[in-house]
């Protein structure tokens, strides 16, 4: 499969070089496009690229990228999606998808009309420790779901992206998806009530938060994110007859502890270094988006449309409770 990618910033690097980690013949990189020319060809030189554009135009025309990976800022991915499966491109776009609900609606519409796969880089339900998170609620091992805590607190308000709200800026988007998604994994299905308090930055944007899920039959969830401290970065789930915890980080976990039982998943190493920790577990999201494709669906099992549909309807809910307000979301439809 022939890779494109758009946008050369850390988290393009750290796909790529995960990308190295798996079969050549399988996940070849032929083309990069960036806004900026130079950082385009200097990115091409170091993953040995082929070809280097310096607009996104030129990658959505590149005869030889089968799949796009959008790499870029928050608020260029719903309309680069569109571009990419326009011009017949499978894509596989970083979270968050778009903006807000009716953003991605209108990409899962075109990728549906033009018979495309697409897909929201939810990376962490590929790691091997979530395959066992999912597998221990299946078989109901755990007895029944009561608890769910999740916290992802780094201290990142200060990256212009994240305190930015022109920008898509703001720890919702950023990191608080997380906590949502782990909780989503666990109950599956959203909640009855959501209830958030949380502390907004001087730009209007949200720093931190705390999301309470509640559902009818009692079960709750305590979500929590913050862009300014750090803190532990744990996840957990508690049912009746036991639980299961992921230490840090959570969202990209080499170590899962089920009912007392732990278990290590090592990732592979490679050439290059990473930006962000655990980068190398992109090849797990990589290798299932090419089996998807090469068997010809149009979206993932393990992260169907109907997930990344589910946690933008509840982060639209939680910046409203917030009264965080995206230029888009005052758009007509």
């Amino acid at each position: 499969m022939k890779w494109g990618i758009c946008g050369a910033g850390n988290i393009c690097s750290d796909f790529c070089s995960a990308l190295q980690l798996l079969n050549h013949d399988d996940h070849q990189i032929t083309a990069v496009a960036a806004r900026d020319i130079n950082r385009a060809q200097k990115f091409a030189e170091k993953f040995k690229i082929p070809k280097a554009f310096g607009c996104y135009d030129d990658l959505a025309r590149e005869p030889t990228v089968d799949i796009v990976y959008i790499g870029v800022i928050h608020t260029e991915h719903g309309h680069l999606s569109i571009m990419m499966l326009n011009n017949g491109k499978h894509v596989l776009c970083e979270k968050p998808a778009t903006l807000n609900l009716k953003e991605l609606e209108k990409v899962l519409k075109v990728a549906k009309d033009k018979q495309l796969f697409f897909m929201e880089a939810l990376w962490s339900r590929f790691f091997p420790a979530y395959e066992k998170v999912r597998n221990a609620l299946d078989s109901k091992s755990l007895g029944e779901v009561r608890y769910v805590q999740a916290e992802f607190c780094q201290p990142i308000i200060h990256r212009e992206r994240v305190f930015k709200r022109e920008l898509g800026g703001g720890g919702l988007l950023d990191i608080g998806i997380y906590v949502i998604q782990w909780a989503l994994l666990a109950f599956k299905e959203k909640p009855d009530n959501i209830f958030t308090v949380g502390h907004l930055h001087e730009t209007g944007v949200d720093q931190s938060a705390t999301i309470i899920f509640k559902y009818k039959g009692g079960q709750m969830a305590n979500l929590t994110y913050n862009t300014e401290i750090q803190s532990e970065c744990t996840a957990s789930i508690c049912g009746t007859k036991g639980r299961i915890q992921l230490p840090f980080p959570f969202w990209a976990p080499t170590k899962v502890t089920i009912n007392d039982e732990e278990m290590e998943f090592p990732l592979s190493s490679g050439e290059f270094k990473f930006n962000f920790p655990n980068s190398a577990g992109l090849s797990y999201q990589a290798e299932c988006v090419r089996k998807c494709i090469e068997k010809g669906h149009l979206e993932c099992p393990l992260f169907p449309h109907s997930e990344s549909i589910a946690i933008m309807t509840i982060m639209d809910e939680v910046r409203q409770q917030l009264g965080v307000i995206y230029d888009v979301d005052n758009m007509e439809s």
